[in-house]
């Protein structure tokens, strides 16, 4: 059960922003920042995406990097899977977590488990924006070539525990997430980068199922 919470906080954020070319915002720059991401989540019904993961652990010499396809549907499914070097699927309805892993299929209601709740929250609030809202965090508003970068520190000791901070990069043309970062109390990390995306393209909601 702690392996497979690892992996659906693992599987969405990490580590954080480098100090060159970044400066601070006024708030009035942040605040059309806060209305380019609410708007854009309300225009956007539904996302495919490539994705390339990056996972660095103070135990490996080697950062552990893996793809696969993203996709997202309005209001709260999502499907992340991973095809290379191995297949996994996480997939996200409602308040459902499903997994299959090498053919076996199992699933978690988030509303019977508080841990599984708050990672539900967070990767859909990731996803939408909503979090920059989110009275869980501190957010700290950096514009860097090409993104405006939001950097989000948990307030609560609960969600410390855990994480240290995420980061998230809006692309400043269409204030779509280009990508996510997390760094961990432990010092490792993690961050996935988006790669040919596609707004409002038809999905099926089958995609969300697992079998």
């Amino acid at each position: 059960m702690h392996k497979l919470i690892l992996i659906l906080i693992l599987t969405l954020f990490s580590i954080g922003i480098a100090n060159a070319q970044h400066k601070p915002l006024d708030a009035a720059t942040i605040q059309r920042i806060k209305e380019g991401v609410s708007l854009a989540a309300k225009k956007t019904e539904a996302i495919s995406s490539d994705f390339t993961q990056e996972k660095e652990m103070s135990i490996l010499n080697d950062k552990i990097i893996t793809s696969g396809k993203f996709y997202f549907k309005k209001e709260r499914l999502l499907r992340w899977e991973y095809t290379h070097p191995f297949s996994y699927v996480i997939a996200i309805r409602g308040d459902v977590i499903t997994i299959r892993d090498e053919g076996e299929v199992r699933s978690i209601n988030t509303q019977t488990n508080k841990v599984f709740a708050e990672v539900n929250r967070i990767i859909i609030g990731s996803v939408r924006g909503t979090l920059l809202d989110d009275d869980n965090f501190r957010a700290d508003y950096i514009q860097s070539n090409g993104h405006y970068t939001v950097s989000l520190s948990p307030i609560s000791s609960a969600l410390q525990e855990s994480l240290s901070r995420i980061v998230i990069y809006f692309d400043k043309t269409d204030f779509t997430v280009d990508k996510l970062e997390m760094y961990e109390p432990a010092g490792d990390f993690t961050r996935i980068t988006f790669s040919k995306k596609q707004l409002n393209q038809p999905l099926s909601d089958e995609i969300f199922h697992l079998r």
